[in-house]
């Protein structure tokens, strides 16, 4: 995949809040994109929503949605209450200690909605692009 992008999080300073920009471009028929537990290189479970809905919850876009350059998603969410399960190598912990941790990622899903899925870019719905949060480092 030609795929690219960039997230960007301020957390405020009582940790109540993360103010989040994401970018996604050179990505065609984007459905979804979360926060994920896991350390590089191992998948984890979706932990908050950033696209096309915000918060711990949500549902994926349409399906061939076409391309997209740019701006994918920005807003506010709250972490308080939102935490990693335990795996086999960590410890079981809040969302923002994760990130801290370098123990999240940002993955951006798409989907062309004809069958098979994975076919190419535009198509991989476990995630066409993955980043992990490194908090600065």
């Amino acid at each position: 995949s030609r795929g690219q992008g960039q997230a960007i999080f301020r957390v405020s300073d009582d940790g109540s809040s993360v103010d989040f920009r994401l970018i996604a471009s050179n990505i065609d028929n984007v459905i979804m994109s979360h926060i994920h537990c896991g350390p590089p290189g191992a998948n984890g479970p979706i932990r908050m929503w950033l696209y096309p809905v915000i918060g711990p919850t949500g549902a994926q876009g349409p399906n061939g949605s076409g391309p997209h350059n740019g701006v994918l998603a920005s807003g506010t969410f709250s972490p308080t209450g939102v935490a990693c399960p335990a795996t086999a190598t960590t410890p079981a912990m809040p969302l923002l200690d994760a990130i801290r941790a370098g123990l999240t990622y940002v993955n951006v899903h798409t989907n062309d909605g004809v069958a098979p899925a994975n076919t190419g870019p535009g198509d991989f719905p476990g995630g066409e692009i993955r980043g992990q949060l490194d908090h600065g480092r």
